[in-house]
């Protein structure tokens, strides 16, 4: 079969029989999550903020999944070629309208990890994920990045690590790149199962270093939004609710691979995998927000 086994959904369902691909029925009455008062006072606040909720979805099957992927030799972010990695996104869908204003695309920027501490691995390095072009004048967002645990993410297995916008500086200022906060600006952000972590896309953030110490590895993902009467910071755009097919995922996930190369050493072989897949591939068709295309989960309540 050789490389052509990653066109075909089957190979992917026999890794993870538990799984699903193209099930809609997943996306079913979903009970959507709402901004608690809190919540927006916080990301008003300091650029972020943490929330929790009950995913209805088996988060430590989705954790040994990514596990199983990077035992393989395969890339962690093949994971999202199942209908889990996309539900929690759904479920937050009235939280994102309420925090980017109203309509929204999900961009083709996301990511999962795997951070193994026998490995002294750590998350990604000090950045900020676009600046201060993600703002408006009034400090709105126009984009956010969503990042979820699906196991324990504690100081010893690399949780993600924030500098609050109040005690940075030169947050979303000309000189956004010169690192000024003081050290004890830096806020740790442990986390479960079932918590998520949204922040602006000026925030200054990073992926903690592992030790060999930690019972476990870190797997978290993480998504980026933005909203739909912006130009799109990247493309193609994603239209929310709708069921993104087996193809474009795969494809998708291909440009990924390439895109965050500058953030991570990428297997030679992985790398390899991404170029083929994006070569046999067709072209994608980009979503135009607004456009009114019917979407395959209206209904869901």
């Amino acid at each position: 079969m050789g490389a052509d086994k990653f066109h075909d959904p089957e190979y992917w369902l026999a890794l993870a029989p538990d799984l699903h691909i193209e099930d809609a029925s997943l996306f079913e009455n979903v009970t959507y999550v709402e901004l608690k008062p809190e919540w927006k006072s916080q990301f008003r606040d300091e650029g972020y903020l943490q929330g929790n909720t009950r995913w209805e979805l088996d988060l430590a099957l989705m954790a040994g999944t990514v596990r199983s992927l990077s035992a393989a030799g395969l890339s962690p972010v093949f994971a999202f070629l199942y209908d889990e990695f996309w539900h929690p996104f759904v479920k937050l869908h009235l939280l994102f309208s309420s925090l980017l204003g109203g309509d929204y695309s999900l961009l083709p920027d996301f990511w999962v990890w795997n951070v193994d501490p026998r490995k002294r691995e750590a998350g990604w390095q000090p950045h900020r994920d676009k600046g201060r072009k993600a703002l408006f004048a009034d400090g709105s967002p126009k984009s956010i990045t969503t990042w979820i645990p699906l196991s324990r993410a504690t100081p010893l297995n690399g949780c993600m690590y924030v500098v609050p916008s109040p005690l940075d500086p030169t947050y979303a200022t000309p000189e956004e790149q010169q690192i000024r906060f003081a050290p004890q600006s830096i806020r740790a952000l442990p986390g479960r199962p079932g918590d998520f972590f949204i922040w602006n896309q000026a925030i200054y953030h990073w992926g903690g270093a592992s030790s060999p110490y930690a019972p476990e590895s870190r797997v978290s993902m993480a998504f980026e939004l933005q909203r739909a009467d912006v130009p799109p910071f990247n493309a193609p755009l994603i239209e929310p609710l709708r069921l993104v097919l087996f193809e474009e995922r795969l494809r998708l996930i291909a440009t990924q691979l390439h895109r965050y190369r500058h953030m991570y050493d990428v297997d030679p072989k992985v790398a390899q995998i991404a170029s083929d897949l994006l070569a046999a591939l067709s072209p994608p068709v980009p979503f135009q927000p607004g456009a009114g295309a019917e979407s395959a989960l209206t209904g869901s309540s």
